[in-house]
């Protein structure tokens, strides 16, 4: 392995390790403490509309909001496996699939939360979100193009 392949092994690690550790708090957060992390993201009385206004409602909501939390834990499980996988076309073709992930859920936020009346006023702040998330990815591409074409 080259010293230039091992600063992108060492590049692609970092950010599928920040990454992995981002969506395990936030899925263990979704999972056990989802009320709190409602009212701090969307404010108390948001965050009481969207728990739903009957029992059944409030049970499927909160099911649905559990299992959006533990795939979002595996989903930082896998980024955490991923991590260490040294092959470079493999990191380059999960890059490239992060960054399709990433702009698929930016153009959902625009076109479907944002008509949300309860949601829309926190989809930009998201939408910065996937954008930066994106643009860690993006960074890494042109890092790993960079080394290639020196």
């Amino acid at each position: 392995m080259s010293p230039s392949s091992s600063s992108s092994l060492g590049l692609f690690t970092s950010i599928c390790l920040l990454q992995s550790v981002v969506a395990v708090t936030c899925g263990a957060l979704m999972m056990f403490y989802l009320d709190e992390i409602a009212a701090f993201g969307h404010g108390w009385e948001t965050a009481g509309k969207l728990r739903g206004s009957t029992p059944h409602d409030q049970l499927l909501i909160q099911t649905s909001d559990s299992f959006a939390g533990l795939l979002l834990l595996a989903v930082g499980f896998l980024l955490f496996m991923v991590a260490f996988v040294r092959d470079h076309g493999f990191q380059i073709f999960f890059a490239k699939g992060c960054i399709l992930l990433h702009a698929a859920m930016a153009l959902w936020r625009v076109y479907f939360e944002r008509r949300l009346e309860d949601l829309a006023h926190d989809w930009p702040r998201q939408l910065v979100g996937d954008l930066v998330l994106s643009l860690s990815w993006v960074f890494f591409l042109v890092y790993s193009w960079r080394e290639k074409y020196d």
